[in-house]
């Protein structure tokens, strides 16, 4: 994984001098304002610093300046390594001991990203947003550190190693032991539920069986091994599915040192998991002439509702002309409800049956800046109707730029999903993914399977029917954070 810091007038500046570099396919992880320093710094306009990230192997022949605890020195001696790049190593308290108390890591750690001694650990946009998604990862990793001598998981008091806190620490060590309860108890009670329910008792216990003997390094401490665990069942709970599983706690394994503190392993984990989601890709127009937004996907999934919901944003919010056009001749419903929206909103409507009536609409809207395409949704199976939104969809391209999102519902199943997303492939190719239906479900693991299983990029995900409110751009932090058990449903 490569980290690197950018400075610029701006964040746009900033950003741009790491795609120069890096490329398009960066992950913003922060963005802070940074005063020069000097003679007459204050004389000196402040600059914006962004650090991004990027998967090594999205940049070939290029390594990565973040050091880890793999690492060895010159002479290939791990113990000298392991000594320097350990977490502990970067995050000291003011006596320069180590410290490895779960009460106090969430202050160092916050105090070691602003440093620039590690790479941050969440995406966030200000400090302060930081410092608060650090309290969620340190829930977690609280979690993971429980003591076995009868401490109890909801006393803000209490520390994992018998040391007192500090007295400024109380009201946030509070705020950070009550919210470890909450996951504690979710993952606890997920993991009673794997237990004794009997229709799946005997396929828990193989997949446990499969786990301990996949993860059977006999240097590792058993807290390590727990944390890994703990880990490996908050993901198979939460749906993502036992190979992809079975990757991100490999590569826990990997980093994993007998002297590690968990800390660096719940951190690497994070970004690991944000980066594999990779950079959201949202709506926006084209530098010159209008564009198709075009919506596809099986029934029932809400694709003429999210169009509503898009549409309704574009042109309120951004003043942007837009277009509904629709295709889905099968459904006469679904052409009145598209007609409703763009009678309240006061924007075009027109229904296309034609590959001729496509041809005119593109003609006729050329000085719109979207044309939102509602498709009808089908059988898998059918060829027909197949053929005609691919010929459709090849009409819009031709005449104008273009691109596809694929609806899917968060409650398919993750079979039926594959099988959706395949077909999809073979008809239109490369098409970004929008996910409704959140509100209606649990757990959100098929949201990772999905993009590791397609590549796809993410866009949007809807929690609701009201028409505009219920749709938000898709966030990797909050989907992490909930498929890691620090919360029982993205928001």
């Amino acid at each position: 994984m490569i980290i690197k810091k950018y400075t610029g007038k701006n964040e746009e500046e900033a950003t741009e001098a790491a795609r120069g570099e890096l490329g398009p396919g960066i992950v913003i992880m922060n963005v802070r304002q940074v005063k020069k320093t000097g003679f007459f710094a204050f004389l000196k306009p402040s600059q914006t610093e962004v650090t991004v990230a990027l998967e090594e192997g999205d940049l070939p022949g290029r390594q990565s300046s973040v050091i880890r605890p793999e690492d060895t020195d010159a002479t290939g001696k791990q113990g000298t390594a392991m000594k320097k790049s350990s977490f502990s190593a970067y995050v000291s308290d003011e006596s320069g001991t180590a410290s490895r108390t779960t009460s106090g890591t969430g202050e160092q750690l916050a105090r070691a990203v602003s440093e620039g001694r590690i790479p941050p650990l969440r995406v966030a946009q200000t400090e302060g947003e930081i410092d608060s998604k650090l309290d969620d990862l340190q829930a977690l990793l609280h979690v993971a550190t429980v003591r076995k001598n009868g401490q109890k998981q909801n006393d803000p008091q209490a520390s994992p190693n018998g040391i007192e806190r500090d007295s400024e620490r109380e009201e946030t060590d509070a705020m950070v032991a009550s919210e470890s309860g909450a996951v504690y108890g979710s993952v606890r009670e997920a993991s009673l539920r794997m237990q004794n329910a009997s229709v799946s008792k005997e396929e828990s216990a193989k997949t446990l069986a499969d786990f301990s003997r996949a993860h059977q390094r006999s240097d590792l401490p058993e807290e390590n091994l727990s944390f890994i665990k703990l880990l490996y069942n908050t993901l198979l709970e939460n749906d993502v599915n036992e190979r992809y599983a079975n990757e991100l706690t490999d590569e826990v394994e990997k980093i994993s040192k007998p002297d590690m503190p968990l800390e660096y392993a719940l951190a690497n984990v994070y970004q690991k998991m944000v980066l594999k989601f990779g950079p959201t890709e949202i709506i926006e127009p084209c530098a010159d002439g209008p564009k198709a937004e075009i919506f596809i996907g099986p029934t029932g999934v809400g694709k003429t509702t999210t169009i509503a919901k898009l549409a309704s944003r574009l042109y309120v919010a951004e003043h942007r002309k837009v277009a509904l056009l629709t295709v889905d001749t099968y459904r006469i419903a679904a052409a009145e409800q598209l007609r409703t929206y763009a009678s309240i909103l006061e924007i075009p409507f027109r229904v296309i049956y034609s590959i001729e009536d496509m041809k005119q609409a593109a003609e006729d809207f050329k000085d719109y800046d979207f044309l939102m395409v509602d498709t009808a949704g089908h059988s898998l199976h059918n060829e027909e109707q197949k053929t005609n939104i691919v010929n459709f969809i090849k009409t819009l391209q031709e005449a104008m730029e273009s691109e596809s999102f694929l609806v899917l519902s968060a409650t398919t199943k993750y079979r039926d999903l594959i099988e959706i997303t395949d077909t999809y492939k073979t008809m239109v190719g490369d098409y970004k993914l929008i996910f409704t239906k959140m509100d209606e479900t649990a757990v959100t693991g098929n949201l990772y399977n999905i993009r590791m299983h397609t590549g796809a990029s993410m866009s949007y995900i809807t929690n609701g029917q009201d028409v505009p409110d219920d749709i938000a751009v898709f966030n990797a932090q909050k989907i992490v954070k909930v498929l890691l058990g620090g919360s029982t449903r993205a928001e």
